[in-house]
């Protein structure tokens, strides 16, 4: 192992902000060495990972998630709690990095000691957060971050990815008509561990509490998602911190309710299994990509599939090697 990962190893271990981001930006890197060199470091940390609450929040954009985790952030810091936020952005087209838009939006939590917030890009991987986002939460657990909020781009897809990487999911609901809210019911709601309608203040609070009530009808129409917890609905606002606490709650419950069921340890143990699938089949991808036989073969089979005289399906097989 190269002198300056046992280094830069150490350096995270003794929590140093610097040393952590360097290695969260070794971790996302594309390039074959660094992948090799995350690797080892990942090795080195491992036994230092694992302790953290792992919070997703996911919501449709314009919703408040960047007030919100500001808001909650500062909570969970006042309380004595470390906390890492990573923050999923939509990529740069021209170079390829996070915009870094969620930052500049959490100032105020950006200057305390005790936050470590990190944007980083989604990249060509759907589902709102990016392919190594998990290696950065433990990296944020093995610097000694107790509590890491995982920020995703979007909705939709973005719900079954957090779910992937983190151990509960907040979904962060605007105020809604009826039939915007029937259209985020199916797959959205059986993964919501809490589910908290923003901008329940002045003239949009009757709103608010409308769509949590409809809420909790459409929670009664789907499969909980665990045993141990029922998935609460409430109301909040961001913006004048009216009833955050009982949503820092309901959070803090959820987790603990995972833990002493074994449930979080199962949610854990499927999400490494899942990850291990995800992470061969992305380097057997990358090797494939950037085989020789593969890149002379590919135009042929091109043409064949645009003449009709092969189809996808069985282009795909022979560019695999599976059909000979």
């Amino acid at each position: 192992m190269p002198a300056g990962i046992a280094a830069l190893a150490a350096a995270v271990a003794r929590g140093e902000r610097r040393a952590l981001a360097r290695a969260v930006t070794l971790a996302e890197s594309t390039r074959d060495v660094d992948r090799e060199h995350a690797g080892q470091l990942l090795a080195c940390v491992a036994g230092r990972a694992g302790g953290a609450l792992r919070l997703g929040v996911s919501g449709a954009p314009g919703v408040g998630k960047s007030t919100f985790i500001e808001a909650l952030g500062n909570r969970l810091a006042d309380r004595g709690r470390k906390l890492a936020v990573l923050a999923v952005d939509p990529s740069s087209a021209a170079a390829g990095g996070a915009i870094l838009g969620d930052k500049t939006r959490m100032a105020a939590l950006t200057r305390r000691a005790e936050v470590f917030i990190r944007p980083s890009p989604a990249g060509a991987v759907l589902g709102g957060v990016g392919r190594h986002t998990c290696d950065a939460v433990l990296l944020c657990e093995a610097a000694g971050y107790d509590t890491v909020i995982v920020e995703t781009v979007g909705v939709g897809q973005s719900e079954v990815a957090a779910a992937a990487v983190t151990d509960l999911l907040l979904l962060l609901l605007s105020p809604l008509a009826g039939d915007e809210l029937q259209g985020i019911k199916r797959g959205v709601m059986e993964l919501a561990d809490v589910v908290a309608v923003n901008k329940a203040d002045g003239e949009t609070l009757t709103a608010a509490t409308l769509t949590a009530a409809e809420c909790r009808a459409a929670l009664n129409l789907v499969r909980p998602r665990s045993r141990a917890w029922r998935a609460e609905v409430l109301t909040c606002s961001a913006h004048s911190g009216e009833s955050l606490a009982a949503v820092e709650d309901a959070v803090l419950r959820c987790h603990k309710a995972l833990a002493e069921s074994g449930e979080l340890e199962r949610r854990r143990a499927a999400q490494r299994e899942e990850r291990l699938w995800s992470e061969a089949a992305q380097r057997l991808l990358d090797k494939l990509r950037r085989d020789k036989k593969a890149a002379g073969l590919m135009p042929k089979l091109l043409r064949a599939v645009a003449a009709g005289d092969m189809t996808v399906t069985a282009a795909a097989g022979k560019l695999a090697g599976v059909e000979k």
